[in-house]
């Protein structure tokens, strides 16, 4: 198998939130030759993509229809970061979630193990549930999973459909944890807490949270392992440098997170900090309906695999990381990654 970067390298979701910061960070090591694999719909995703580097755009289907009649233009792929999929928890459409989730996901990982392509995709911490049965990436566990939503089902579909096929020893399935960062104004609802706690500083003077609904865990004290998306592109693209040896396969399923839980009251503390708010006042709102039989009230990602394989960078700590992205980013009119002047690597 050749190494990642020796031919062309696509992205799935690349306009998307993780999807673009990898783009991002192959551009800060000088690659461009990449393939932006999305469709951009409606929304303003596509403006992530505008301070960005790459060789092409197409359509996933067209992505896909080229691959199955061995369209010459894809024969010198040495890598794909699938990341295109509808990361919308609360996602209702079973039917969608299974096509876009699973199908298209099962398609491209059995063209790329068939092509010897390495092959890097996004599971998620949703697989896990409640976690009643651990947070652990050991595949020898995901039968124990029970998502709580059908967006967690499908990602934990192909996980099971990997493991079936024997795919896994030569592939890179990455948990990611709660993601924030630049580039995810595009999800509205689905924008993590930091842009939203800013605009609710900003606006009314106070921070929204939810109450708690156990009596086992005080209003505010539900914890979340937050990770930075600058780190979750480092991370995804060390998992796709690693030396693949087709005779002694060291693929796998791997947590991605900081492997700190945080308590939301932390966070909320840590925004205001990065704001020169010396005392927010926080109000704790009803959780909606929909949420409250598949709320996560303690996620901490096992990260010992993932150190263990080799990835021995410092992850970027809640406050500095909060920090940097309301000052350098939300604060100034919302800039993306590639509008600000990064230090060289």
């Amino acid at each position: 198998m050749k190494a990642w970067n020796q031919g062309q390298v696509v992205i799935t979701g690349a306009a998307g939130f993780i999807g673009s910061a990898i783009l991002w960070e192959l551009n800060r090591r000088g690659f461009d030759r990449i393939l932006v694999c999305d469709d951009l719909g409606k929304d303003e995703r596509f403006r992530n993509l505008i301070p960005l580097h790459f060789a092409d755009i197409i359509s996933p289907q067209g992505f896909l229809e080229g691959i199955r009649n061995n369209d010459a233009r894809f024969e010198d792929i040495s890598c794909v970061f699938h990341l295109g999929a509808c990361a919308n928890t609360t996602e209702a459409d079973a039917g969608f979630l299974i096509r876009n989730n699973y199908e298209f996901s099962k398609s491209l990982a059995e063209w790329a193990v068939s092509k010897n392509i390495r092959f890097v995709y996004a599971s998620s911490a949703a697989t896990y549930g409640n976690g009643i049965c651990g947070l652990s990436d050991d595949e020898k566990e995901l039968h124990t999973l029970h998502p709580l939503n059908m967006y967690g089902y499908s990602k934990h579909l192909f996980d099971l459909y990997a493991r079936r096929r024997g795919f896994l020893p030569y592939i890179y399935g990455m948990k990611y944890f709660n993601v924030f960062g630049p580039n995810e104004y595009h999800k509205g609802s689905m924008m993590s807490f930091v842009p939203r706690g800013v605009w609710q500083l900003s606006e009314m003077g106070a921070l929204h949270l939810f109450k708690s609904y156990r009596p086992d865990c005080a209003d505010g004290e539900q914890t979340r392992d937050f990770l930075y998306v600058k780190d979750a592109a480092k991370i995804s693209i060390f998992l796709a440098e690693i030396p693949q040896d087709l005779d002694q396969p060291n693929g796998g399923i791997y947590n991605i997170g900081s492997g700190v839980a945080s308590r939301w009251i932390d966070l909320a503390q840590a925004i205001a900090d990065a704001m020169n708010f010396a005392s927010p006042r926080i109000e704790y709102v009803d959780m909606p309906e929909n949420l409250k039989a598949q709320y996560q009230y303690h996620t901490q990602a096992d990260i010992r695999k993932l150190r263990k394989m080799g990835y021995d960078r410092e992850i970027t700590p809640l406050r500095e990381a909060v920090q940097d992205y309301v000052q350098n980013y939300l604060l100034p009119s919302k800039k993306y990654l590639g509008e600000v002047l990064e230090k060289p690597l």
